[in-house]
């Protein structure tokens, strides 16, 4: 099944950009993310850790938030990204 995650930090000033376009996102097309805090919360912080070989080549070697991934395909973006891009990642 299609599980889509958004990987995010509460304090981060790219993810706090990225949400209202998740939020369009869902208004417009019906998919919802589902929506995962790292930097606070030890559980998610485990399972974005648990996509590193996925996350890290894709991001720059680096676990970054935002992360959107695709649970089923592996596929994803990173970081800040247009409307556009989130739309088309998304309904992949």
């Amino acid at each position: 099944m299609k599980r889509l995650i958004m990987f995010h930090g509460r304090e981060c000033p790219h993810c706090t950009r990225m949400m209202p376009l998740v939020e369009k996102l869902h208004k417009e097309t019906g998919i919802s993310l589902e929506k995962l805090e790292v930097w606070h919360d030890e559980k998610n912080a485990d399972l974005m850790r648990s996509f590193r070989p996925v996350i890290a080549p894709k991001c720059g070697g680096q676990l970054k938030t935002p992360t959107f991934i695709n649970t089923e395909t592996n596929d994803l973006v990173c970081g800040e990204i247009d409307y556009e891009k989130l739309k088309e990642w998304a309904t992949k």
